[in-house]
Parts: C-alpha cells; structure tokens; sequence
C-alpha cells in the first residue's frame, strides 16, 4: 500500500486530467499497454474494486501497490504527459509537485537492506553481478534476476568462507559451503544468541530452497519464473541476511585486531621488564 496522502492525489488527479473518469490521453488500450511496459496487469480485477474507468483504476493502483511502483508509474505518466503535450495550461508549478511526489515515492526501496547487496573483493565478475542485482531492484523487477541473485550469494559465501580454511571447491553445494560456515561461526563463539544461530541454521535449507528456484523459476533457465510477490520476499531475506553476516564479520575482525595489539603491548610490555 502507497503512502500517498489526499493532498498528493488531488494534485495527481488534476495534472493526470482524472476528473471525468479519463487519464491524460489514454484509451484503453493504450492504458494497459503504458502499465504493460511496468509488469502491471491494470485490466486485472484486483484494480477494477473501485470502479472500471481508468481514474478508478488508478486510484485502486495507487492504493494496493508498493511505493516505489507507485512512484515509478508516475514519473512515467509524466513524461508521458510532456512528451504527448497533454497538460495544457497545467502550471510548472504543479509539475513540479508532482515530479517531487514520485521522487518521494521512489525514495523507498522495495528491499529494505539494497545497498548490502556489494561485492565484498576486487573480482570483477562478482562487482558486475552485484550492480545487476542492484539495477534489477531499482527497476522493481526481483523476478527478473533471480539467478543473479543466486549467483551473488554463491560468491559471497564462498569469499567469506574461505576466511575460516572451509573447503569451496567447484562442486561443493553453496548450503554445505553455508552450513560449515555457520559451525565455524558456533564454535569459535560469535554468535551470543539461540535465536540468531537458529536463524543462520534455517537459512542454510532455504539456502538449498534457493537452488531450486535458480534452476528451476528463474531467467537462468527457459522457465516460468517466480511472481513478483515471492522474489520480493527471497530478495529482502537475502539482503537481510548479506547485511547481518558483513556487520558480524567487520565485527570479528575488529576484535580479532584489537587482540593482536593487546598481545604486541604485553609481549613488548614484558621484554622491557627482562
């Protein structure tokens, strides 16, 4: 659900032309066709709740759908509008609002932790795969790289892993790679919660999960892929996850210096006394 309030949809509807049921200069047609280009199906039912003119379909996507989308569709019916000279005597002043409430909107991602999806080494292969990832949220198109996604992960714990001597070799499954890593993690006493092991234990199945949907519901393959709503979930629960284990790393490492300083002093410290 959008976080458009009344005063930003009256200024909408008036700059969109919307008060006799129309949209700017839209049929039809050409309305499905516009939203078409963002994935959205506006002929659905799910749209039509409130009526089934093209203003009332747009106030229930303005309602139903996510922020960004929301802000995505109006930056395009903008340029839409300039590009068709649909707005007439409508004041800069007013275009200007209007640009600056789609802004607004687009200022919320749609993944929550986005900017933990980077590369984490100088591999050229692993920046370029994480830029795509990236790009593909930008664009709210989760579906649509899936198997990027996937391989972002694989690398990124293969990277992290190969810090604790775990075996990454080629054929290894990314969820034993993953499993070994959170052991490791157990062992030498990083993780202070039952709850937050329990949560890296779980995510080494649905680190399994996520194979299947690389091979078998992504563009990685000729496949049907997975809908919006689910890629959206596997998308946050990734980055959530990415995010949590940099902040533990960057952690360990910081104590792990502090420690050998510690024992530099005491070594130094006990050399002057002999």
């Amino acid at each position: 659900m959008s976080d458009l309030g009344g005063s930003a949809r009256r200024k909408l509807e008036k700059l969109f032309g919307m008060g006799g049921g129309y949209v700017l200069n839209f049929s039809d047609r050409t309305f499905s066709d516009f939203f078409d280009d963002y994935r959205i199906q506006i002929d659905d039912e799910q749209y039509k709740i409130g009526g089934t003119s093209k203003a009332k379909r747009m106030r229930t996507f303005w309602k139903i759908a996510d922020n960004h989308t929301v802000g995505r569709v109006i930056e395009g019916l903008i340029v839409h509008g300039n590009e068709e000279e649909c707005f007439g005597d409508s004041s800069p002043l007013l275009i200007n609002e209007c640009k600056n409430i789609a802004k607004q909107l687009l200022s919320e991602q749609p993944v929550a932790e986005l900017q933990s999806l980077t590369a984490i080494s100088n591999d050229y292969d692993f920046e370029i795969v994480a830029a795509h990832v990236r790009e593909s949220i930008d664009k709210n198109q989760p579906e649509a790289a899936l198997d990027r996604l996937h391989t972002f992960v694989n690398k990124f714990v293969r990277i992290t892993s190969k810090r604790y001597k775990i075996d990454i070799n080629p054929n290894k499954p990314l969820n034993s790679i993953f499993g070994e890593y959170v052991k490791r993690l157990r062992e030498e006493g990083h993780v202070e919660s039952v709850m937050t092991d329990r949560i890296l234990r779980n995510s080494i199945s649905i680190l399994e999960a996520f194979n299947d949907v690389r091979n078998n519901k992504s563009l990685a393959h000729d496949n049907p892929i997975l809908n919006y709503e689910e890629s959206l979930l596997i998308f946050n629960h990734v980055a959530a996850s990415i995010r949590f284990i940099k902040s533990l790393e960057a952690s360990i490492e910081t104590k792990a210096v502090a420690s050998l300083k510690n024992a530099q002093s005491n070594s130094s410290s006990n050399s002057v006394l002999f």
